[in-house]
């Protein structure tokens, strides 16, 4: 009698660490700080991985969920304008214009569980379970499906800090940041056992630490560098429970993958993009104090989102525009050079500027920005419009890298990735 053997489930578990540097992460895990991510790192590839453009969380998770960029998904950023007009709205979850990761499983029958994925609010249908991050509001939009809830509720799941009490309040930062760790690790606890053969789990607390105390790292005599190394360590922990857990369940570390949206750096001087263009005769506005591009003047010719996204003022794209679709080329040209003379103390600001043009691809370019200005590490650009110098700080002291993201996999996929690399390499692993 000839026997057969069951076919083995594939599974796939992601673990995301938002804004976590691949320097950082090294430097954690040779000073024993993250021994589960030291234990990784021998054992696999630890890749350098460049981040979306711009590099921000909206659009480098967006970019990893999809395998795509802005002109294809469609998401350009935290904000975007309104249609035929200067007011700016908040895009979410309902704006991508292209499937997902679990989109593309769900057609295969694959079923998926996704906790704290960043740029998912409000929560949609998906073959299995969804728990939107940042920048979720209210958790009963944040989960698919609504059974979920109680559930949750029961565990005092947090979806993420208070952003705006923590800045100022760095005591209260870390209460609140354990507390969403907790949470983290109390949903894990929740669904790990459900039927899945996806599993993603985001941790963004990393973010908000390095943005309010990335000075914390980097001064070993600052009063919170314990607290900082103490959070890692707890970050690890949760890593390493995942980690045994899969092995358990799989035998081995195959199919386990770990990724950040982006590096990390200290700040050296914010850069008000608005303020450059201003000073260089591309922006104007109708009123001496602006609270928003509605006051812009006609004859502008540029202007500046956050974090780095410049416009031209298109006749045929903005309401007052003025620039002709054969003028475009030619003033991409010129203030690409001349914002790469700008210089802070006789140091360069900006590393790149990027074409969109060039570097999106898909039916959405045009919605986007015209250009997007990487700076050199150090130079955190802004798109304030009522800053009059063009560098100044807030009491921010960390930002976000391109060049500086990591990605973790068993296999070795060269050093040449960018983010929305990922979504091919993880999906093969059910092929």
């Amino acid at each position: 009698m000839r026997l057969f053997r069951r076919k083995k489930k594939r599974r796939v578990a992601v673990i995301g660490l938002d804004g976590v540097p691949y320097p950082l992460l090294l430097d954690l895990a040779e000073n024993g700080v993250m021994p589960n991510f030291a234990e990784l790192i021998k054992s696999g590839y630890l890749h350098k991985m460049k981040a979306s453009l711009p590099e921000i969380s909206s659009v480098s998770w967006t970019d990893f969920m999809t395998g795509t960029n802005s002109g294809t998904h469609g998401i350009f950023g935290f904000t975007d304008f309104k249609k035929n007009s200067y007011k700016l709205r908040f895009p979410n979850y309902l704006d991508l214009k292209t499937p997902t990761i679990w989109d593309d499983l769900a057609r295969k029958n694959r079923k998926c569980v996704v906790i704290n994925q960043p740029s998912t609010y409000p929560a949609r249908k998906i073959n299995g379970m969804l728990i939107s991050g940042f920048v979720a509001i209210e958790l009963s939009k944040a989960i698919y499906p609504m059974s979920l809830k109680p559930a949750l509720e029961k565990i005092n799941y947090e979806i993420d800090i208070d952003t705006f009490k923590c800045r100022e309040d760095h005591d209260l930062l870390w209460k609140e940041l354990i507390n969403t760790l907790n949470s983290r690790e109390k949903a894990f606890d929740l669904l790990w056992n459900k039927d899945w053969d996806y599993f993603e789990l985001v941790i963004t607390g990393t973010d908000r630490l390095q943005h309010f105390l990335w000075n914390a790292y980097q001064d070993n005599t600052h009063p919170n560098h314990q607290n900082f190394l103490d959070y890692y360590h707890q970050v690890d922990n949760l890593v390493g429970k995942i980690l045994n857990s899969f092995r358990r369940l799989t035998g081995d570390e195959e199919g386990l993958f770990l990724l950040s949206d982006h590096g990390f750096t200290g700040i050296k001087q914010e850069v008000y993009l608005n303020a450059w263009l201003e000073k260089e005769g591309y922006l104007n506005f109708i009123s001496p104090e602006p609270t928003g591009l509605d006051k812009i003047s006609p004859d502008s010719l540029a202007f500046a989102l956050d974090p780095n996204r410049i416009y031209l003022h298109l006749k045929d794209k903005f309401p007052h525009g003025c620039i002709k679709e054969s003028e475009k080329a030619a003033l991409k040209q010129e203030i690409i050079s001349k914002l790469k003379q700008l210089k802070y103390q006789g140091k360069e600001v900006v590393k790149e500027i990027f074409d969109s043009d060039i570097i999106y691809s898909g039916p959405w370019v045009s919605s986007g920005p015209d250009l997007i200005a990487v700076a050199n590490h150090g130079f955190d650009m802004k798109g304030s419009v009522k800053k009059k110098e063009i560098f100044g700080r807030s009491n921010l002291q960390g930002m976000h890298t391109w060049d500086e993201a990591f990605f973790w996999s068993k296999q070795n996929f060269g050093q040449k990735l960018c983010i929305s690399d990922l979504a091919s390499i993880i999906t093969k692993n059910f092929e």
